[in-house]
Protein backbone atom coordinates (compact mmCIF):
# COMPACT_ATOMS: atom_id res chain seq x y z
CA UNK A 1 0.00 0.00 0.00
CA UNK A 2 1.09 3.73 -0.48
CA UNK A 3 1.09 6.01 2.70
CA UNK A 4 0.85 9.36 2.33
CA UNK A 5 3.46 11.98 5.10
CA UNK A 6 2.50 15.31 5.22
CA UNK A 7 5.72 17.25 6.00
CA UNK A 8 6.68 21.21 6.26
CA UNK A 9 6.63 22.53 2.66
CA UNK A 10 10.32 22.61 1.36
CA UNK A 11 11.77 20.02 3.33
CA UNK A 12 10.82 17.40 0.95
CA UNK A 13 14.39 16.29 0.48
CA UNK A 14 15.50 16.53 3.59
CA UNK A 15 12.89 14.39 4.96
CA UNK A 16 13.36 11.82 2.71
CA UNK A 17 17.00 11.47 3.39
CA UNK A 18 16.44 11.35 6.85
CA UNK A 19 13.78 8.71 6.17
CA UNK A 20 16.04 6.26 4.12
CA UNK A 21 18.90 6.66 6.85
CA UNK A 22 16.06 4.85 9.59
CA UNK A 23 14.70 2.71 7.08
CA UNK A 24 18.19 0.93 5.96
CA UNK A 25 19.22 1.43 9.79
CA UNK A 26 16.55 -0.28 11.68
CA UNK A 27 15.71 -2.94 8.53
CA UNK A 28 11.89 -1.63 8.23
CA UNK A 29 9.43 -3.19 5.69
CA UNK A 30 9.33 -0.34 3.64
CA UNK A 31 9.74 -0.37 -0.64
CA UNK A 32 10.02 2.90 -1.70
CA UNK A 33 9.98 6.67 -1.11
CA UNK A 34 8.63 9.17 -3.52
CA UNK A 35 9.11 13.06 -3.66
CA UNK A 36 6.77 14.39 -5.99
CA UNK A 37 7.81 18.17 -7.05
CA UNK A 38 4.09 18.92 -8.16
CA UNK A 39 3.12 17.79 -4.25
CA UNK A 40 4.45 20.42 -1.76
CA UNK A 41 4.38 19.52 1.39
CA UNK A 42 3.57 15.60 0.54
CA UNK A 43 6.27 12.51 0.80
CA UNK A 44 4.56 9.21 -0.31
CA UNK A 45 5.67 5.98 1.04
CA UNK A 46 5.28 2.50 -0.02
CA UNK A 47 5.08 -0.57 2.98
CA UNK A 48 3.63 -3.19 3.88
CA UNK A 49 1.74 -2.16 6.78
CA UNK A 50 0.58 1.09 8.42
CA UNK A 51 2.59 -0.36 11.74
CA UNK A 52 5.95 -0.08 9.49
CA UNK A 53 5.18 3.64 8.11
CA UNK A 54 4.16 5.25 11.38
CA UNK A 55 7.33 3.42 13.02
CA UNK A 56 9.75 5.23 10.14
CA UNK A 57 8.10 8.38 11.06
CA UNK A 58 8.80 8.60 14.72
CA UNK A 59 11.19 11.63 15.62
CA UNK A 60 12.12 12.68 12.37
CA UNK A 61 11.35 16.65 12.11
CA UNK A 62 9.61 18.14 9.57
CA UNK A 63 7.37 15.03 9.35
CA UNK A 64 3.58 16.32 10.78
CA UNK A 65 1.63 13.40 10.02
CA UNK A 66 0.24 10.48 8.51
CA UNK A 67 -2.45 10.77 6.13
CA UNK A 68 -5.55 8.68 7.20
CA UNK A 69 -6.42 7.50 3.20
CA UNK A 70 -4.42 5.20 1.78
CA UNK A 71 -3.59 5.69 -2.15
CA UNK A 72 -3.70 3.18 -4.68
CA UNK A 73 -1.23 3.01 -7.82
CA UNK A 74 -4.34 3.94 -10.18
CA UNK A 75 -4.12 7.20 -8.04
CA UNK A 76 -0.84 8.77 -8.52
CA UNK A 77 -0.78 7.20 -12.31
CA UNK A 78 -0.65 10.46 -13.54
CA UNK A 79 1.57 12.08 -10.76
CA UNK A 80 4.59 10.11 -12.06
CA UNK A 81 4.22 9.86 -15.88
CA UNK A 82 6.89 11.87 -17.61
CA UNK A 83 5.95 14.82 -19.73
CA UNK A 84 8.16 15.85 -22.40
CA UNK A 85 9.27 19.75 -22.89
CA UNK A 86 7.91 19.72 -26.20
CA UNK A 87 4.55 18.32 -25.82
CA UNK A 88 3.82 21.20 -22.66
CA UNK A 89 5.71 24.14 -24.30
CA UNK A 90 6.14 25.35 -28.58
CA UNK A 91 8.78 27.53 -29.67
CA UNK A 92 7.16 31.46 -29.42
CA UNK A 93 5.34 30.73 -26.08
CA UNK A 94 5.36 32.96 -23.55
CA UNK A 95 6.15 31.89 -20.12
CA UNK A 96 6.65 33.27 -16.48
CA UNK A 97 10.09 32.18 -14.89
CA UNK A 98 9.02 30.94 -11.24
CA UNK A 99 12.33 30.63 -9.86
CA UNK A 100 16.10 31.68 -10.16
CA UNK A 101 17.40 35.11 -10.65
CA UNK A 102 14.78 36.13 -12.93
CA UNK A 103 11.51 34.74 -10.90
CA UNK A 104 8.87 36.68 -12.36
CA UNK A 105 9.73 37.73 -15.34
CA UNK A 106 8.23 37.25 -18.22
CA UNK A 107 9.90 34.91 -21.54
CA UNK A 108 9.47 33.87 -25.20
CA UNK A 109 11.08 30.83 -25.74
CA UNK A 110 13.40 30.37 -28.53
CA UNK A 111 14.66 26.76 -28.38
CA UNK A 112 14.13 23.54 -26.43
CA UNK A 113 16.45 20.85 -25.97
CA UNK A 114 14.56 17.56 -24.92
CA UNK A 115 17.30 15.38 -24.40
CA UNK A 116 18.46 17.83 -21.55
CA UNK A 117 14.89 19.37 -20.27
CA UNK A 118 16.94 23.30 -20.77
CA UNK A 119 14.47 25.64 -22.43
CA UNK A 120 16.45 28.75 -23.80
CA UNK A 121 14.06 31.42 -23.69
CA UNK A 122 14.50 35.64 -24.14
CA UNK A 123 13.45 38.18 -21.71
CA UNK A 124 10.71 40.39 -22.94
CA UNK A 125 10.41 43.18 -19.91
CA UNK A 126 13.84 44.12 -20.34
CA UNK A 127 15.68 46.96 -22.11
CA UNK A 128 17.68 44.70 -24.44
CA UNK A 129 16.69 41.26 -24.30
CA UNK A 130 18.83 37.98 -23.11
CA UNK A 131 18.66 34.84 -24.25
CA UNK A 132 19.10 32.56 -21.13
CA UNK A 133 18.89 28.99 -20.48
CA UNK A 134 16.92 27.45 -18.13
CA UNK A 135 15.27 23.77 -16.51
CA UNK A 136 11.98 22.67 -17.92
CA UNK A 137 10.60 22.85 -14.65
CA UNK A 138 11.61 26.45 -14.02
CA UNK A 139 8.89 28.16 -16.00
CA UNK A 140 5.26 27.97 -16.12
CA UNK A 141 3.30 28.87 -19.11
CA UNK A 142 1.45 32.10 -19.52
CA UNK A 143 0.77 32.86 -23.04
CA UNK A 144 0.65 30.08 -26.18
CA UNK A 145 1.86 31.29 -29.02
CA UNK A 146 -0.84 32.02 -32.37
CA UNK A 147 -0.99 29.19 -34.95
Amino acid sequence: MIFVYRVTAGQERVVADVLYNKIKKDKLPVFAIAMIDELRGYLMIEAGDEVAVRQAAMKIPHIKGVLHKRMGADEIDSLVQVKSVSSIVKKGDIVELVSGPFKGEKAKVIRLDENKEEITVELTEVAVPIPVTIKASTIRIYQKAEG
